[in-house]
């Protein structure tokens, strides 16, 4: 793989850091040294939505690299030079392919190479929204099978304040080595977007920091060898109440337009039009907008690691907690305003053709993780609907822990929109032609306002939801 130029960040350490760094142990002063050659070997734990983008990153470096990861199905995709998420590309996986720099396996032995193991794995929710640290713990419990003098360990993971100092430190102090002397542990949160353009992994700003002063240094060391910009904070627990906080500010500011889109709509109010007005104050005002549910691995799920946590202070978290009741409320709304869609055309639910446009949680990716769209065809089918959908990214409906639905994508036709009784438009992807939706369905419900992209007549009943 072919090594670019440093990332623009300074490489000059700070006074305060290097005094750290030059009064601990000799297995930090060996690992600096390696970072700082770029002759450390990086382990990465988990190659998913995370794992696989952070390993870009560093590649473009030139540090070897072993990931990691128990799904034999990745690992043999990689090997083969093709890549699982879509929003990478295949050129990316076959250039690791071809380098002796890349190393995919699911054996953890390999792992004893390594100098920095990363850890991205999954952080969802249990079946009460209680933190599921399951991953957490069996990566950690991983490294402690193969910790040795002189490695770095760092979660990416998203979870609550404390994890990992009060979690992970003691799994891996069971070892008999001790964090600052002989290895060292710190949180970087991960801030991947998949598919937003422009925002690799390389140039979204970075946090670090360790559970003491000496591994937050070597941390934000390493990531700055790769990372445009870090950001050193001075515990590991900021680290994790920052990636808390960026998540549930957006979960809020969400929840809030979706209940101003219920009231509004009741007053005859266009909240798209509402929103665009108000984004005309230079200041004070950000916008977000109404959908039909949270989706993805971040914002329907993290806040509630907060929400459990803070329950050991003895705190309620009432605004989180009426967030994510308003947002979780939304499949339910979209259905209902299905249901008297419908009944305005004189048909009834049940029975009705309904064709579901976009089951990806975001527009231009193929990733469903916590989609909306799994709750809405869930409840149709439940009511009598015939369901199918289309989504030019997702050509089979995933296997989802809470959700078993059978589906395949349907190719979107004049003919295929003109038997349809409704379409419902989940996901607003921009490679989907509205404007042949205006022109042959007779009626569309539209969660994104993407109809608004339509020039010219249209044709169709739009009813905004």
């Amino acid at each position: 793989m072919s090594t670019h130029a440093e990332p623009s960040s300074t490489r000059r350490l700070d006074h305060a850091r290097s005094a750290s760094i030059d009064t601990s142990s000799d297995s930090a002063h060996s690992l600096r040294t390696r970072i700082r050659s770029k002759s450390a070997t990086i382990g990465v734990v988990g190659l998913g939505y995370v794992g696989l983008p952070l390993i870009r990153a560093i590649a473009q470096q030139g540090y070897t690299i072993v990931g990691y990861d128990v799904d034999n199905s990745k690992i043999a995709k990689l090997k083969a030079g093709q890549s699982y998420l879509k929003h990478l590309g295949n050129d990316f996986a076959q250039e690791l392919a071809h380098s002796d720099q890349f190393t995919p396996t699911s054996d953890e032995s390999a792992l004893t190479q390594c100098d920095v193991i990363i850890l991205c794995v999954p952080t969802p929710l249990g079946p009460h929204h209680e933190p599921d640290l399951s991953y957490v713990i069996a990566s950690t419990k991983l490294c402690a099978r193969v910790l040795r003098p002189g490695q770095l360990v760092v979660l990416e993971s998203t979870t609550y304040p404390g994890t990992t100092r009060d979690v992970m430190l003691p799994i891996l102090e069971q070892t008999g080595l001790r964090a600052a002397d002989d290895f060292f542990l710190a949180y970087s949160p991960e801030r991947e977007d998949p598919g937003r353009v422009g925002s690799t992994t390389d140039r979204i700003p970075k946090l670090v920091g360790g559970i003491d002063p000496i591994s937050t240094n070597l941390c934000v060391e390493l990531y700055e060898s790769f990372i445009n910009n870090v950001h050193q904070v001075s515990s590991a627990e900021i680290a994790e109440s920052a990636k808390l906080l960026e998540n549930i500010y957006r979960a809020v500011n969400i929840a809030l337009v979706n209940e101003l889109k219920v009231v509004f709509d009741r007053m005859g109010i266009d909240i798209w039009e509402t929103i665009e007005a108000a984004k005309t104050k230079p200041f004070g005002f950000q916008a977000f907008y109404p959908g039909p549910g949270l989706g993805g691995h971040c914002i329907p799920i993290d806040p509630f690691y907060l929400t459990w946590k803070a329950k050991e202070t003895g705190y309620a978290t009432r605004f989180i907690e009426l967030a994510g009741e308003i947002n979780r409320h939304m499949p339910h709304y979209v259905v209902s305003r299905i249901a008297d869609a419908l009944n305005e055309h004189e048909h009834a639910i049940k029975g009705a053709d309904i064709l579901v446009l976009g089951v990806a949680y975001k527009p231009d990716v193929d990733d469903s993780r916590e989609s909306p769209a799994a709750e809405i065809i869930e409840q149709l089918l439940a009511r009598g609907a015939n369901v199918s959908y289309h989504d030019p990214h997702v050509t089979t409906f995933p296997e989802m822990r809470d959700h078993d639905i059978d589906l395949s994508s349907v190719d979107l036709t004049p003919e295929r929109l003109a038997q349809s009784d409704c379409v419902v438009i989940v996901t607003d992807h921009t490679n989907v032609d509205y404007s042949l939706i205006a022109n042959h369905a007779p009626l569309v419900v539209d969660t994104r306002n993407a109809m608004a992209r339509v020039g010219g007549e249209i044709r169709a009943d739009v009813v905004k939801a």
